[in-house]
């Protein structure tokens, strides 16, 4: 049966290309992937990566790689890396059982530090959150290993960390649709628990979350009892399973108590300060301005907050103003938010990615906490 490096070869291209050929990856331009397809299908061949595969790629034979993949102190580090590198740019998925985890047992968790849209202002919710998933870890005498992920191929740092036996397993945050981590540590069978997970469809695997639709339900509702009728969203943009939940909540409410949902009062920024000012300043003029605007975070809140200043725009009696996570910051600014109980969050998950570790499974491996109103001056009428 012939090999990647014989279709390669028989091509006339590097190995690299022709793997990203037969995957009809958009980078090998029309006549290069046409004619290793052609060649594969001379040679019979199909596109599946192997441990044979890897050892041509890496310059190393077969029993180097299977020692590399497996740990063995036999192979030096120079070679493991160069053996996994290898695997992470054929896409080989390892199988990494809970058994050899056991047995490498590292006492370290993997958790990859989120990027901020603004770097220079971190995210409060998620700092607290590692604080305290830190303190839980320590309790079972754990330590938290944090890294940054890169912008592309992300599951691949995941992969060789669990592979070179650094970790004993993951918690990941910032949980996406389709999320490339959380397929690629399932095939890996790989311990991880995720904070977040209640809005994916189908999600078999360990997390832990909060209910933001009920969140915003506990704003929606008493902005209402405060006789507000025309009430603005500031949100992210669609595509994030977090953000959808909390825009889905708040025209569901405006829907179930007869109000009319204008998409003029909806508007969606980044998580940039002069970002949620700029949209702020989009909603306010409309031409019916809402007299009350609810944030997705308090971040966005603190951007509201700043252009409704400058426009001389008085909080509550002009508009009232809510955020979502209870910032510190929103604390001190006497702005209305949702509270989420990180601490209980953190204790919870460390516990289920423990069962998950042991490969002694929590009964309840996915748990939803309720969130609490915190109001305060933002939206008390005078």
């Amino acid at each position: 049966m012939a090999t990647l490096k014989e279709v390669a070869e028989s091509a006339g291209v590097p190995m690299l290309t022709a793997f990203h050929a037969l995957n009809k990856n958009e980078t090998v331009d029309d006549a290069t992937r046409q004619c290793v397809q052609e060649i594969a299908d001379k040679l019979n061949y199909t596109l599946k990566i192997t441990q044979i595969d890897i050892a041509d790629l890496a310059g190393v034979a077969k029993g180097t790689v299977s020692y590399a993949l497996n740990n063995s102190e036999l192979i030096k580090p120079a070679t493991r890396q160069k053996v996994l590198e290898a695997a992470q740019l054929l896409g080989y998925h390892l199988n990494v059982s809970a058994r050899n985890l056991r047995m490498n047992r590292t006492g370290v968790v993997g958790y990859s530090w989120h990027v901020a849209d603004d770097p220079s202002r971190m995210n409060n919710l998620l700092d607290r959150f590692i604080y305290q998933v830190t303190m839980a870890a320590e309790e079972q005498g754990f330590h938290l290993l944090t890294f940054v992920q890169p912008q592309t191929n992300a599951d691949r740092v995941y992969e060789s960390l669990i592979s070179t036996s650094r970790v004993d397993g993951f918690i990941i945050s910032d949980v996406v649709y389709r999320d490339s981590r959380i397929a690629r540590l399932t095939a890996m069978k790989a311990p991880f628990a995720a904070f977040g997970g209640m809005y994916l469809e189908n999600a078999d695997f360990a997390y832990v979350d909060v209910d933001g639709k009920k969140g915003i339900r506990l704003v929606m509702e008493h902005l209402l009892q405060q006789g507000h009728e025309r009430i603005a969203l500031l949100t992210w943009r669609p595509g994030w399973p977090f953000g959808d939940a909390r825009e889905e909540s708040y025209r569901a409410t405006m829907r179930e108590v007869g109000l009319a949902v204008n998409e003029d009062w909806i508007a969606y920024t980044p998580n940039i300060l002069h970002s949620a000012a700029a949209a702020t300043q989009q909603i306010m003029t409309a031409k019916h301005p809402p007299t009350a605007i609810v944030c997705a975070n308090d971040l966005m809140a603190f951007g509201a907050k700043s252009y409704l200043d400058t426009a001389n725009l008085r909080i509550p009696d002009d508009v009232a103003l809510t955020g979502y996570d209870d910032d510190p910051t929103a604390q001190f600014l006497g702005i209305t938010s949702v509270h989420q109980p990180i601490d209980e969050i953190a204790k919870a998950l460390f516990e289920i990615l423990l069962g998950e570790i042991n490969q002694d499974p929590l009964p309840q491996r996915q748990l939803v906490f309720d969130p609490a109103l915190v109001v305060r001056k933002s939206t008390l009428a005078r």
